[in-house]
């Protein structure tokens, strides 16, 4: 493993271009890819990733697979087959997850762009953790092919950056039907504003100055999803075979979340898809007459290291997934320092298919924070 915990494997060559971070739950062809797992620690795929071919064919260098939580199954990027991912802007600080050796790795100036995958938050978490910009798009905008699945229906492929014009770069890279948008001004975009309230004091002042920036802003009670029970029912569909032939190789941790998934009932599962529906419908009707929705993208700063996903879980996915449910397109941005000086995230979010919208009002935002 080399750079401290944040790659898992390294090509023997980096060719010329772009210097891109892959997310080792993207098949990479001649370069071990492990899914985070001691399962597949000799795994070596024939082909690449769909995403990493597009990357590649635009001009992007993979200079490495990052590590990540086991599985994508986790917010902390703490992995007991292959090391913690360091915070590079805080030691003893998770870098969050499950993308989080991709976000540490534009952190500590060791890539350019990375690729992600974000299933209930994994590429916006580890954004906001270690102050870079991620973004989630429109779900099935960028193929998951050649990803290994966490909840199919949930799962994102996506770009990291340590800017937001990068970001869109990446994302015209691996998404063809996606053009990037200038936008001169954010006084025609109308916002909602959502959950400042279950955000830690300076992290809600640090959102509160970028609502600030959006001279139509209204305050809006935004609701959560009720739909765990569907997305544990797809992660147990995933795993149901593999965890029954191997379990013993699973870490602790995922194993009781693995177990957790699997005592799911199909009633349970049927309520939480209608629920689903039912949400969709619900928000759609709650953003009408305004063009995206502002809220922080973690309630806190990074938290230290040693707590847990299972302690941490549901704080860190709590603004996050309800955009996996909805398959919305969702940017987080750097807001400046919070607690104990780390860094605030800001999360911009749009309908299905505004992601170019999304994109140009977050750069936008990002030259008036800074």
């Amino acid at each position: 493993m080399a750079a401290d915990g944040i790659f898992l494997a390294t090509p023997a060559a980096v060719g010329a271009g772009t210097r891109l971070a892959v997310k080792d739950l993207l098949d990479t062809a001649d370069l071990t890819t492990t899914y985070g797992s001691a399962i597949f620690a000799e795994h070596v795929p024939a082909t690449s990733a769909a995403s990493v071919l597009l990357a590649e064919a635009a001009g992007y260098a993979n200079v490495g697979k990052t590590n990540l939580h086991e599985f994508a199954y986790g917010t902390t990027s703490e992995n007991a087959h292959f090391g913690t991912v360091p915070n590079p802007l805080a030691s003893g600080r998770i870098a969050g997850g499950s993308s989080g050796g991709s976000a540490a790795a534009l952190a500590a100036g060791l890539a350019d762009a990375a690729l992600g995958t974000d299933s209930g938050g994994s590429i916006r978490i580890p954004a906001a953790c270690c102050g870079v910009v991620g973004f989630k798009p429109t779900f099935d905008l960028v193929s998951t092919a050649g990803c290994f699945p966490l909840a199919p229906s949930f799962d994102h492929v996506g770009p990291m950056a340590r800017s937001v014009t990068d970001c869109a770069g990446l994302l015209e890279a691996i998404a063809p039907e996606f053009t990037a948008e200038e936008l001169g001004s954010l006084e025609d975009v109308a916002v909602g504003v959502a959950w400042l309230e279950n955000a830690d004091p300076i992290v809600a002042e640090r959102v509160a100055l970028a609502v600030a920036r959006f001279p139509r802003a209204r305050a809006l009670d935004w609701p959560r999803p009720d739909i765990g029970s569907l997305f544990m029912r797809e992660v147990a569909d995933v795993h149901r075979e593999l965890y029954a032939e191997q379990g013993e190789l699973y870490g602790e941790e995922i194993a009781v979340k693995i177990e957790r998934c699997l005592a799911v009932s199909d009633a349970e599962a049927a309520a939480a898809e209608q629920a689903r529906a039912e949400y969709v419908d619900r928000c759609l009707g709650l953003l009408d007459g305004l063009d995206l929705l502002l809220t922080p993208t973690l309630a806190c700063v990074a938290p230290h290291t040693g707590i847990g996903d299972l302690v941490l879980r549901e704080r860190l996915i709590a603004n996050t997934i309800p955009f996996n449910t909805l398959g919305w397109p969702a940017l987080a941005l750097p807001a400046g320092a919070a607690e104990n000086g780390l860094p605030a995230s800001v999360q911009l979010v749009g309908r299905p298919g505004a992601d170019a919208l999304v994109l140009a009002a977050g750069e936008r935002l990002a030259a008036l924070l800074n």
